[in-house]
């Protein structure tokens, strides 16, 4: 069938094509030579990009000469340049003077003969010919395939972009990246080019989830369904060439691969040697990498000649070669040759595999082996194996490793053959691994139909279990139903009654309920006293009551009761025990005692050792929400933001992903990333079913916090009196803050004028006030310590109803100060400074606390407060720079080798540093872990700062200030 590559659109190089554009022809290139070689996998789109930009280039002007490489080695020198000088001069609308030149530079190669004056010369003429065929125009020499180039025109791109020529030239090369293996020499060359300070190699990565679709619903003519879509990106991996021949199949009504990809994947097997054929076919149905003793055994070949079947399949591009064994390129070929094969085939292929790993020495390869004799039609000698490499991942830890295979055995045990099958024992591991790897809703699921298999009402242990599930996937209010109703079961024994309180006193210690954890603490402690082999309810019951008294009476017994635990946790050796140690010792660290940076350094530390345990993906994920909380609130932003990047690898759900999305909105709302923020709240929001007041309170002051910054002070009011209904928290922190966050939208709303104050509101919220005050008065020093620094917000937002009271916000920015919290303190001193001004005493004082806390705020990056700051700075007049003595304007630049990046943040920096690469926003979030919307708010901030418009001014300060 006709292709009909051209017609697809362009789909995710928008930006990536102005970053190339302004590389070769922007203020940065003008008068000097320029380079961009794209790099990247066959079918990736760098043929499609060259034309697309060539075309761009012409547009503004420029001479463009374009010539491809061939795969033939050095026996045409200069290959490229000549096709591009004949495809020049076939161009009928050249000028007559350029094309004269055009044929004095053609002729000049016809008539070249080696001399004495060697290759030095013949560059030196080919210099000054493109000179003359630029006429002062702007001269661009677009090459593709220059994997394959020859030594001369390798010899010329080195001597032309290091200036020893008198032209000026800009170069935009396209390179197979694969093809850049071993001792290429075009590696040496960009190496060398590297160096280069106006040379760029750029990695034209495949394209991403929202783009594969956008390209495939073009080509389709229509939004695809999800799960067409979902095929799409899976088989296509993100290469624009698969996703439109996979897209014309949807289109067409084809089923599998379009017969343009089957054919071009088959042609290249079928050009293979015999062996070699085998050797794909094999490695094909294998399980990667493929041991070469493995294969051996599989294939029967004789030694030598299974390396030359291997090298022969590895140079043809199809098999990859590693110490570990062998791999497909693309994982499409599997696919393609699963249909070539018969049935007989296929399963005779995956039973000499079997047998192979049966026969070999030493460990079985349980999981290796399950795969095969499922695939070769041996259930019941498949099933035994799924069992062996289930168990065998659950003693290395392996949670997500063993949902799988116990998964695979519920499938197979279906038909069992010969073999016994105890399904309850199947559902309940299959169960407990869903739950350690995260898959909470699984692990829910599997459990009912654990419970219909057995009958009955269910049992004590039964509900224990519920409960815990439930608690993971974050419905806390079912959870604390299933507890109870544990405690009350008839079938229930002294070690599940202590079980089910030691965990119903830690699920009430997450939802803040202290006084509460802690009384079912003591309760389990006393049962667990007459319990052999109690480890795990001793700790979990020891950690909810040192928690618990360090809160309500006394910090240093608490902290020594929770630091015994994690001793205790780890001397038992069971995983979730340590987890639930390292989670609570960080909680209060961070959080009520406020001894943030050994509070970060524990999560940072626990979230390492629970990975090590397998548990990385729950309470790592956890832990390191802990440390970007205490992060934050010590003003480390960005690093908190590396900690979330690593945080999301393990893609958390349920309870896990709440306590991250938090954390990471509030770097969100801090930044005002307010699309960002939103789309967390709300996926919060949907995870929050049955959620206590540990999690919905925060919920909704970030909620409010947000609003407040977007100018809806009626939708913060809201937010926070929806909070104040969950009243039977003791966390009186957590209560504080958002009563501060009520008082502050009304105040908000007064100076704006935009919405009423409620009096109704600001009432409750001064008795609320109150009774935090009261009740805080009964908790520990540091709880107090902490409640403190936010009713003295509260006092302060109050005195913005009737004229702010200036000596109010100096006392919180000294309470904030006191407790190493920069962001708070900044604020406090930006009301101080309003407050001043609006009475119109101590300007110079106001000036000072404006720059110090400017100079906060654009520390941290926090833009909404930036910005609020300049606008009142503005107002008044004042400088947020500070003038030294002799009047010079301190951390200003004094000449040009200042540092003229000094206001940037460190993340800002490394944004920054990306952006100068000619990194894309999206290429840029892959490259951090950010999301590109994040960068965009970097991006932003950081243009703000250099006073520059665009990305190619900022790349210019960033080179400028980073030469050598």
């Amino acid at each position: 069938m006709a292709s009909d590559v051209d017609t697809a659109p362009l789909v995710g190089r928008a930006e990536l094509v102005q970053t190339v554009r302004s590389a070769l022809l922007g203020d940065g290139a003008h008068g000097q030579t320029a380079a961009v070689f794209l790099t990247g996998e066959s079918g990736v789109g760098k043929t499609r990009l060259l034309g697309e930009i060539g075309d761009r280039l012409r547009e503004q002007g420029a001479v463009v000469l374009t010539g491809s490489c061939l795969d033939i080695g050095d026996a045409s020198p200069l290959h490229p340049l000549l096709q591009a000088l004949r495809r020049f001069d076939a161009d009928l609308s050249t000028r007559a003077r350029t094309s004269s030149a055009v044929r004095g530079l053609l002729q000049m190669f016809a008539d070249e003969t080696a001399g004495p004056d060697g290759a030095g010369a013949l560059l030196e003429r080919v210099s000054r010919g493109l000179h003359l065929i630029a006429e002062g125009r702007p001269l661009v020499l677009i090459l593709d395939d220059l994997q394959w180039v020859d030594r001369s025109t390798r010899q010329l791109l080195l001597y032309l972009l290091a200036g020893l020529g008198d032209l000026q030239l800009s170069v935009l090369a396209a390179v197979r990246a694969e093809s850049l293996q071993g001792a290429h020499p075009l590696r040496r060359v960009l190496t060398e080019l590297r160096r280069l300070r106006t040379v760029r190699v750029l990695d034209l990565a495949p394209l991403g989830r929202a783009d594969t679709e956008e390209l495939a619903a073009a080509v389709v003519g229509r939004t695809l369904a999800a799960e067409a879509a979902e095929q799409v990106w899976q088989r296509s991996g993100g290469n624009p060439f698969v996703i439109e021949e996979l897209a014309r199949d949807l289109r067409d009504g084809r089923d599998g691969l379009s017969e343009t990809l089957r054919e071009i994947f088959l042609d290249r097997v079928d050009a293979l040697p015999q062996h070699a054929h085998a050797v794909v076919h094999a490695v094909a149905a294998g399980v990667e990498p493929v041991q070469h003793w493995l294969l051996a055994q599989v294939l029967r070949l004789p030694e030598d000649e299974l390396i030359d079947a291997a090298r022969a399949a590895v140079a043809h591009r199809l098999l990859v070669g590693a110490d570990d064994g062998y791999r497909l390129r693309h994982r499409l070929v599997a696919e393609v040759l699963a249909h070539e094969l018969l049935p007989a085939e296929r399963s005779g292929l995956h039973r000499r595999y079997a047998e192979a790993l049966t026969a070999a020495p030493g460990e079985l390869h349980q999981a290796r082996l399950a795969h095969h004799w499922r695939l070769a039609g041996e259930p019941a000698r498949a099933l035994p194996a799924a069992v062996a490499a289930a168990q065998e991942a659950e003693r290395l830890h392996g949670y997500a490793e063993a949902h799988r295979h116990w998964s695979a055995a519920l499938q197979l045990a279906a038909d069992p053959g010969p073999l016994t099958v105890d399904r309850v024992e199947l559902l309940e591991n299959a169960a407990e691994a869903a739950h350690h790897c995260g898959e909470h809703a699984r692990a829910l699921a599997l459990l009912e139909e654990l419970a219909a298999l057995r009958g009955g009402e269910p049992s004590c242990a039964l509900h224990i279990r519920r409960a815990r599930y439930l608690a993971a996937a974050g419905r806390s209010a079912l959870a604390e139903e299933e507890y109870q109703r544990a405690l009350k079961a008839a079938d229930c024994s002294p070690r599940d009654r202590a079980a089910a309180a030691a965990r119903l006193a830690e699920l009430l210690l997450h939802l803040g309920r202290y006084a509460d954890a802690g009384e079912r603490a003591r309760e389990a402690l006393a049962l667990a006293e007459n319990v052999e082999g109690s480890a795990t309810e001793v700790v979990l019951a020891s950690s909810a009551l040192g928690f618990s008294d360090a809160c309500l009476e006394d910090p240093d017994a608490g902290l020594a009761v929770m630091r015994d635990a994690l001793d205790t946790a780890e001397r038992a050796g069971q995983p979730e025990d340590v987890a639930c140690a390292y989670l609570h010792l960080a909680e209060l660290l961070t959080g009520p005692l406020n001894i943030l940076e050994e509070g970060v350094v524990v999560a940072r530390r626990g979230a390492e050792r629970v990975a090590e345990l397998g548990l990385g993906r729950t309470w790592g994920t956890r832990l390191l929400a802990i440390a970007i909380n205490g992060l934050f609130r010590v003003g480390q932003w960005a690093e908190a933001e590396k900690v979330v990047a690593a945080a999301l690898r393990h893609r958390p759900s349920g309870a896990d992903a709440v306590e991250l999305l938090l954390a990471r909105c509030r770097l969100s709302v801090g930044y005002g990333d307010i699309e960002a923020a939103g789309r967390d709240l709300d996926a919060v929001a949907t995870l929050l079913a049955g959620g206590g007041a540990r999690h919905v309170i925060p919920l909704l002051t970030l909620r409010s916090g947000l609003a407040m910054w977007e100018g809806r002070h009626d939708v913060a009011r809201l937010a926070v009196q929806r909070g104040l209904t969950e009243s039977r928290s003791d966390d009186v922190m957590i209560l504080s803050a958002l009563v501060w966050h009520g008082l502050r939208a009304e105040a908000e709303a007064h100076a704006s004028r935009t919405v009423d104050v409620d009096p109704t509101a600001v009432r409750r919220l001064r008795d609320v006030a109150d009774r935090v005050a009261r009740k805080s008065t009964g908790a520990a020093r540091p709880v107090r310590s902490v409640v403190e620094g936010f009713l003295a917000l509260c006092a302060a937002e109050v005195s913005r109803l009737d004229g702010s009271d200036p000596e109010l916000w100096a006392v919180s920015a000294a309470e904030w100060d006191r407790r190493n919290h920069p962001y708070p303190a900044a604020y406090s001193r930006l009301r101080q400074a309003e407050a001043l001004l609006a009475r119109r005493s101590r300007v110079a004082t106001a000036g000072k606390l404006l720059r110090e806390a400017y100079h906060v705020a654009q520390g941290l990056g926090a833009v909404p407060l930036t910005s609020e700051i300049r606008e009142l700075a503005g107002r008044a007049r004042v400088s947020l720079e500070e003038r030294e003595p002799n009047g010079a304007t301190r951390g200003a630049p004094t000449d040009a080798s200042d540092d003229e990046l000094a206001a940037l943040t460190a993340r800002e920096r490394e944004v920054l540093a990306l952006v100068a690469e000619g990194l894309t926003n999206k290429e840029i979030g892959q490259r951090l872990f950010i999301s590109e919307r994040t960068i965009g708010v970097h991006v932003s901030h950081i243009f703000d700062k250099l006073q520059v418009r665009t990305r190619v001014q900022a790349s210019a300060i960033q080179l400028r200030n980073h030469r050598g």
